[in-house]
Parts: structure tokens; sequence; C-alpha cells
């Protein structure tokens, strides 16, 4: 489990067939899972100057493997005991969503991403929502996309500077929100909103 809260910017040294490596201040052991821009990875190797970890044919089919090349968010899981900020990520990317249009307001920047269809239906507005290993919160929600706005910290401080129109996002929906789409979908006569609220609270 996660929080969607970058612990550093690290850097990719070599990205060959399955193995990444990135060089990190973080002090990975092996076997740890790590969130890298959002998908979690088990490290399967570590040396003096960082770690790699292994991303299957899969998963290279289904993440946005272009922001692979040059800095990266890493997040290590969280530990029991350590303190809870962001919202509850699972590290399982959804889909790749795609930047349509980044647009400077003065004191933030506003993201539009576009998503298909049938993710859109997890994306509340005012919910929380993770880009790119980030937690952000969804301030607009159209049919086929969504805003966020990011303020100048974040805009400098994480690879969102890198975004531009058509770049590929890593995203994964409120786990909530997919949960009680799953409950209501399959909703019989012992499922009511008082059993859902006892599984919200459970998290």
């Amino acid at each position: 489990m996660f929080t969607g809260l970058i612990r550093e910017i690290a850097t990719v040294k070599s990205f060959e067939g399955s193995k990444l490596c990135i060089k990190a201040k973080h002090k990975a052991k092996l076997g740890d899972s790590i969130a890298i821009n959002g998908a979690c990875l088990t490290v399967i190797d570590v040396n003096s100057d960082g770690f790699c970890v292994e991303l299957s044919p899969e998963s290279q089919k289904l993440l946005a493997i272009d922001n692979y090349k040059n800095s990266v968010h890493i997040e290590p899981a969280m530990m029991m005991g350590d303190r809870f900020e962001g919202h509850v990520v699972q590290g399982h990317v959804d889909a790749v969503g795609t930047v349509t249009l980044i647009k400077d307001s003065g004191n933030s920047v506003d993201i539009w991403i576009s998503l298909e269809p049938q993710f859109m239906r997890y994306v509340v507005p005012k919910g929380s929502i993770t880009i790119d290993g980030i937690s952000l919160t969804v301030n607009e929600v159209t049919k086929d996309s969504f805003r966020l706005t990011i303020i100048p910290h974040t805009m400098k401080e994480t690879i969102f500077n890198s975004y531009k129109k058509g770049s590929k996002v890593n995203v994964e929906t409120d786990m909530f929100a997919r949960y009680l789409d799953h409950l209501m979908s399959h909703k019989d006569s012992s499922t009511t909103w008082a059993t859902i609220d006892h599984i919200h609270s459970l998290y």
C-alpha cells in the first residue's frame, strides 16, 4: 500500500528487456515493493547507488512506458506505523491517460487528462486520483476527461514539468470508487449501504 506522496525523484540508469535500474538515495532491500511512477514493482537487485526492478511484458504494455527513461517518481511501500498522508494507493495502474491541455492559470497550472470511457466512471469530482504515482484531487470531470490543478511547487519538483500535450501518464483511479461500483453492480438482497459503509470504514 502507498499514499501517493512522492519520496524521491530518482534517475533511470538503464532499462533493458524487463530490468529497470534506478539511481536513488533510497536504500532498498531485495524483495521490497516500490511504486515507480505509480506502478508497484519488486526490487530484484540492490547496488551501491540504487536498485533494479523487473517489469513483465504485460506491465510494459499497460504502463506509460515512455516515462521510464529519465527521471521517475518513487515511493516505498508503507510500513506498519507510518504516518498516513495522501490517500490509499494500491500501486495498481488502471489505465494510461493522455494529457490533452496544459493551461497556466497564474498561481497554478490546469492539466486536462483524457481517459477511456470504462475508467471515467471511477473519476469523481473532488475525489482522489493518482497520476504517475502522485495523489491529486480531481477538480472537474467531463464525459471523457478530467481536470487537475497543480501548484507551482509540484510542477517544479516532479516530472509534471516534462508533460506536454499528448504525453501519456499512469492513472490509478480511487480504490473506493472501484469497490463501490463493483458492489453496486453485483448488488443482491444482502448488500446494503450499511454494509458498504462498514467496508469503507475498514480502510
